[in-house]
């Protein structure tokens, strides 16, 4: 019994390196330095993950521990279906107002509205890794040289000194993800309380 519990035991540490070396494996660079596609799409999926895109691009819907993204609308943008109310514009001398799903912002620059950044055609699915690396080292609208800067509170400023690869691998995860959303067109200040 004991040595078949140890060898038992013995299989499985072993199953568990070969499995973590193929793993890491996986993440290792390719002989130019670059990564495999599928390490791009896995790693973009981490670092989507941990700065938090999907806390502004995911619409919200409550659960047990309150609001979290809203099953199949992850990074869609603010809903086009979610009519914005009436701002008291009054209220952004002093404050910058978010909406219940955190997808759509007031404040003195207007009202804002978080992007679809899945990779279908409504949102970065047309763009190119040029224009998703000018949309974040740069701060433009969809990545357009001559376009408007893109608005608070998207933290574009933290992410100019993002490596080309991080960024790379956040381009290649997003154009796997897809979900039809046209988010609306930001409103200027001086439409605001109409």
């Amino acid at each position: 019994m004991k040595k078949s519990v140890l060898f038992s035991c013995a299989i499985s540490f072993g199953l568990a390196i070969v499995v973590s070396c193929n793993d890491q494996q996986a993440q290792e660079p390719l002989a130019d330095g670059s990564l495999s596609a599928d390490s791009l799409v896995k790693r973009g999926e981490y670092l989507v993950t941990v700065i938090g895109c999907g806390d502004c691009h995911s619409p919200k819907v409550m659960g047990p521990q309150g609001p979290m993204p809203a099953p199949g609308l992850e990074l869609s943008g603010h809903p086009a279906s979610l009519p914005i109310p009436k701002v008291d514009t009054s209220e952004l001398r002093s404050w910058a107002l978010f909406n219940h799903s955190n997808t759509a912002v007031a404040g003195p620059w207007g009202v804002s509205f978080a992007a679809n950044i899945t990779g279908d055609s409504t949102g970065i699915g047309a763009w190119t890794e040029a224009q998703f690396f000018r949309a974040m080292r740069e701060g433009k609208y969809k990545g357009l040289e001559n376009s408007r800067p893109l608005l608070p509170p998207m933290p574009w400023m933290n992410y100019t000194r993002m490596k080309d690869i991080d960024l790379k691998s956040i381009y290649a995860y997003l154009k796997t993800t897809g979900v039809k959303n046209v988010v609306p067109a930001a409103i200027p200040p001086t439409a605001l309380g109409k």
